[in-house]
């Protein structure tokens, strides 16, 4: 079912909305979303019901089995009490698709909760076998025991037929029960059943596996506290993985206005497996006062380039960009990669949550990153206090999705709250949904240049260690 769009100039549509009624989750509001495509098949998965605490009532989904055209919904069985599940509440939705066995993943992580404590207990998959028009009910992917808290899943899969590993799907996930230590899990018969890697004892946050042509997985992470974009590879069908491999350190202007955000990679690869990353990042600007969107790129995921700025706005503009989401044109590669990024932004950095306007963008490059086009406003401007309220601060998601179609358009896939208010338990005082252009967006480069030049930035008093990003 396609909803009308918000703002018709904005050419939106809206790919779901939230139908719980529980009281302890904000109402109406859709948060956290991922995507992943192959062929003319797009495959959305996000939260849905938000908890102020951590988790949500439930993921929702959305496909297109047409480019983007229309799209049908629904929300996912068996994982929560709201939906013939056991779990208390659900977080961190993630899509995979398997070319080998013709199966559609939707990663999640199970939350139980007890008293006021509330747990990573399992890590889970959704699998379709109808081309992601209804989904079965979840798969273990591992268990938590011994004080084991699960935390934020990616699933990624090996669709290359002529790789040795075709049609191995990895999980990758962290322990935060155990100083965020690294975990990764793979199947090689399409979900069903998942067996855990040997990894080195490393501290993480916010992962997403990636797989080159030839089979060799791609991990880039956060380190878990923040303060380094590092990467992990196996060559073994992810049965072993080495690393940590540094990719740069992290700088990050904390977002104004209690926004829930923090500088986590988004990556993705091109035809022949040249890796990309992009993340917030201060190190361009001046006592740190404003992010930035950064990119790294890799051809082995071991030695990496020094980060670029990507320049989406005037150095001395005064912006802040955070929360980027990366697509490759999977058709291409090297110096003629298409690439789309879509982010969010404010257009003055110093703002409060009362006077901070939230909007979406998108950029693209036609040659692999070298020079970009002027940047699109997608969505808003958009209120702070439309948005629900957590304990982390006013969320759309730690994460944003950028996919391509057969036609070789990008479809972002972003949040946006168009009410002014948004209170807890009420059922109707929300407005924060799921949405994307109407349209696939075309990737049209443009004659901007890639920046490197001076770095500034400086330290922002980050914690030692990450809170739970639940």
């Amino acid at each position: 079912m396609l909803l009308a769009s918000p703002t018709a100039a904005t050419g939106l549509a809206q790919l779901s909305t939230d139908p719980y009624t529980n009281t302890t989750s904000f109402h109406r509001t859709e948060v956290e979303p991922d995507s992943f495509s192959f062929g003319s098949t797009l495959v959305a998965a996000f939260q849905v019901g938000r908890f102020p605490d951590g988790g949500a009532s439930d993921i929702g989904w959305a496909t297109s089995t047409n480019d983007g055209a229309s799209w049908t919904n629904g929300f996912l069985p068996g994982i929560t009490v709201f939906d013939g599940g056991s779990y208390s509440r659900v977080s961190d939705p993630s899509v995979g698709y398997d070319a080998q066995h013709d199966v559609w993943l939707i990663a999640s992580l199970a939350l139980l909760q007890s008293g006021s404590a509330i747990d990573g207990a399992a890590v889970l998959v959704n699998r379709s076998t109808n081309g992601g028009l209804a989904w079965q009910n979840p798969v273990n992917v591992a268990v938590a025991s011994g004080g084991q808290d699960f935390d934020k899943d990616w699933i990624v899969c090996d669709n290359t037929p002529t790789s040795p590993f075709y049609g191995t799907c990895y999980v990758q996930y962290d322990d935060f029960g155990n100083s965020n230590q690294l975990h990764m899990a793979r199947s090689t018969d399409g979900g069903l059943n998942w067996v855990e890697a040997v990894v080195p004892a490393a501290t993480v946050i916010g992962g997403q596996p990636l797989v080159q042509p030839n089979g060799t997985v791609v991990l880039v992470i956060d380190d878990g506290f923040e303060g380094s974009v590092e990467s992990f590879l196996s060559t073994d069908g992810g049965g072993t993985y080495t690393g940590p491999f540094e990719i740069a350190p992290i700088q990050s202007h904390p977002v104004a206005g209690s926004l829930r955000s923090d500088p986590l990679p988004s990556a993705e690869l091109d035809g022949l497996g040249r890796v990309y990353v992009v993340w917030q990042d201060c190190r361009f600007r001046r006592v740190c006062s404003a992010n930035d969107i950064v990119m790294s790129r890799s051809d082995d995921g071991i030695r990496w380039r020094r980060p670029r700025r990507i320049p989406i706005d005037p150095r001395r503009s005064g912006a802040d960009h955070f929360i980027p989401g990366i697509a490759v044109d999977p058709t291409t590669a090297g110096r003629d990669g298409r690439i789309g990024i879509t982010y969010y932004y404010y257009p003055v950095a110093g703002c409060s949550s009362s006077t901070c306007e939230l909007d979406v963008g998108f950029v693209s490059s036609t040659n692999g990153g070298t020079r970009w086009s002027d940047p699109i406003q997608l969505a808003g401007p958009m209120a702070l206090t439309g948005l629900p309220l957590t304990t982390g601060g006013y969320m759309v998601g730690d994460y944003i999705s950028t996919s391509y179609d057969a036609n070789h358009l990008a479809h972002g896939i972003f949040m946006v709250g168009t009410g002014a208010g948004c209170t807890l338990g009420s059922i109707t005082s929300c407005d924060e949904a799921t949405y994307t252009p109407t349209a696939g967006l075309l990737v049209s480069g443009g004659s901007r240049s890639v920046e490197g030049g001076a770095v500034y930035g400086g330290p922002d008093g980050r914690p030692t260690r990450r809170a739970s990003s639940r």
